[in-house]
C-alpha cells in the first residue's frame, strides 16, 4: 500500500496530523496514512469537475444501493435498501437515537474502555452513562451487563469490532447479548464502523444478522469512513431491519442535510468499486500487525497486548514501564511519538495507550523505537 512519505504527511491539514508540531510522529486518530482507494479519488475528482458540490439528498437511493451490495459481498449481510437511512456520521446517528428512544436522566451503557466520544457526545442526549467493563479476554461481561439492565440501562451501545481492543465479537457473544437485551426490553445501537476491517483469522457478524431478538429492537450505524478513510467527508448510513426499528428511525429529525454530498459520492464508489483497494489494505495491516508484535517482543516486552482480531488500533498495557496513568505523555515528551492518551477511553485505560498502525511497516517500526527509546 502506498503511504506518503513523513514529510507529505506531517503537511497534511487533518486532526491526526495538525495537532502536533514538526518533528512529532502521530499514531493517534483513527485515520489511516494509506493514499485514498483509487475510484474514491476519481468520484471525488468527478464531482469537483462538474462542481457539484451542492447538498446531500435526503435519500441517496445509489448509496443505499451500493451499501447494501457491499454488505451482501463482504459482511454476509442481507440489508434491505429500503431500510438504510443517511446519517451524518455514526456517532451523531447515536446521539440522535438515544435522544428519541429514552427520556432524559434514563440510562444508555457501553463496555469500557470505550471510544472516548461514548464518555463527551451521549451526554447531549442527556442521558445517564453507565460504564460495562469489559472482562480480561475483552469480551462483554454478562454478569455486568445483566446488572446493567436491571438497574434501568435501556440503551446498549455496542461498538464492533471494539475501539479500543480491536476485538471482534463472536456470534455466541452477540447472541447472549441480544438475548439479555430482549429479556428487558433494551435497545441495541450496534457501532459497526470498523466492520470491514476484521483481519485475516476473524470473521464479522453483522448485528443485524444475530437472530429475530436483535432485529427487533436494534439499529447498525456504519460508514466508508474508517475502511476507506475519508471520515472527514460526512456520511454515514443507520440501518433497520424491523418495524419497530423503522418507526423508531422515523421519530428521528431530518438528519441529511447535515451529512456531505462528497461524502455520498465517496461512499457510493468506495462501496460499489473499492474491493480491490480494501483486499490491499487488510492485507498491509495483517502483516503490520504482526510487524508490531515481533518489535515490541524485541524492544518493549514488558507492553502487553492481544493483537487486535479488526481495526488498526492496538491498545497496549503499558503499567511495567513506570510511566504511570498517562504513558502518552512521556511517550510524547521523550519519544516525540503521538499515541492516544488511555484514560480518554475511561477510567480502565489507566497506564495504557492506543497506537495506530494504519501505516507504512517503516513508520510502524519507528514508533515502537521512539516509544523504546523514551525508556
Amino acid at each position: 500500500m502506498e503511504v506518503p512519505d513523513l514529510a507529505t504527511l506531517q503537511a497534511r491539514r487533518s486532526e491526526k496530523w495538525a495537532r502536533h508540531g514538526a518533528g512529532v510522529l502521530a499514531s493517534t486518530t483513527a485515520e489511516m496514512d494509506f493514499a485514498l482507494a483509487p475510484p474514491v479519488a476519481a468520484a471525488l475528482h468527478a464531482a469537483l469537475d462538474r462542481h457539484d458540490l451542492g447538498y446531500a439528498p435526503p435519500a441517496p437511493r445509489r448509496l443505499c444501493e451500493a451499501f447494501a451490495g457491499f454488505a451482501a459481498r463482504r459482511l454476509g449481510w442481507a440489508v434491505d435498501p429500503e431500510q438504510v437511512t443517511l446519517v451524518p456520521d455514526v456517532m451523531a446517528g447515536i446521539v440522535e437515537l438515544c435522544r428519541v428512544l429514552v427520556t432524559p436522566g434514563q440510562t444508555v451503557g457501553f463496555a469500557t474502555p470505550a471510544y472516548p466520544p461514548f464518555h463527551t457526545d451521549l451526554p447531549q442526549a442527556r442521558v445517564r452513562l453507565r460504564e460495562i467493563p469489559l472482562r480480561p479476554d475483552r469480551t462483554v461481561d454478562a454478569n455486568a451487563l445483566e446488572v446493567a439492565l436491571r438497574a434501568g440501562t435501556r440503551v446498549l451501545v455496542l461498538a464492533n469490532p471494539h475501539n479500543p481492543t480491536g476485538h471482534v465479537l463472536a456470534r455466541a457473544e452477540l447472541e447472549r447479548i441480544a438475548e439479555t437485551c430482549a429479556a428487558h426490553d433494551a435497545w441495541v445501537l450496534a457501532d459497526e464502523i470498523h466492520a470491514p476491517l476484521a483481519l485475516e483469522g476473524a470473521t464479522h457478524t453483522p448485528w443485524l444478522e444475530v437472530s429475530d431478538a436483535a432485529r427487533e429492537r436494534g439499529i447498525s450505524l456504519t460508514s466508508a469512513s474508517k475502511a476507506f478513510n475519508v471520515a472527514g467527508l460526512k456520511a454515514a448510513v443507520a440501518v433497520t431491519a424491523s418495524a419497530t426499528a423503522r418507526d423508531a428511525m422515523a421519530r428521528l429529525p431530518e438528519l441529511a442535510d447535515r451529512a456531505g454530498l462528497l461524502g455520498v459520492v465517496a461512499a457510493e464508489a468506495a462501496f460499489s468499486d473499492g474491493d480491490e483497494w480494501l483486499d490491499a489494505v487488510l492485507a498491509q495491516l495483517a502483516a503490520n500487525r504482526e510487524l508490531l508484535g515481533e518489535r515490541l517482543a524485541r524492544d518493549l516486552p514488558d507492553v502487553r497486548w492481544t493483537p487486535p482480531a479488526g481495526t488498526y488500533l492496538a491498545w497496549l498495557d503499558c503499567r511495567a514501564l513506570g510511566l504511570g496513568d498517562e504513558p502518552a505523555a512521556a511517550f510524547l515528551e521523550r519519544g516525540r511519538v503521538a499515541l492516544m492518551r488511555g484514560l480518554d477511553f475511561g477510567s480502565a485505560g489507566a497506564g495504557h495507550v492506543r497506537l495506530n498502525f494504519g501505516t507504512s511497516p517503516e513508520l510502524v517500526e519507528e514508533m515502537v523505537r521512539r516509544m523504546a527509546a523514551t525508556l
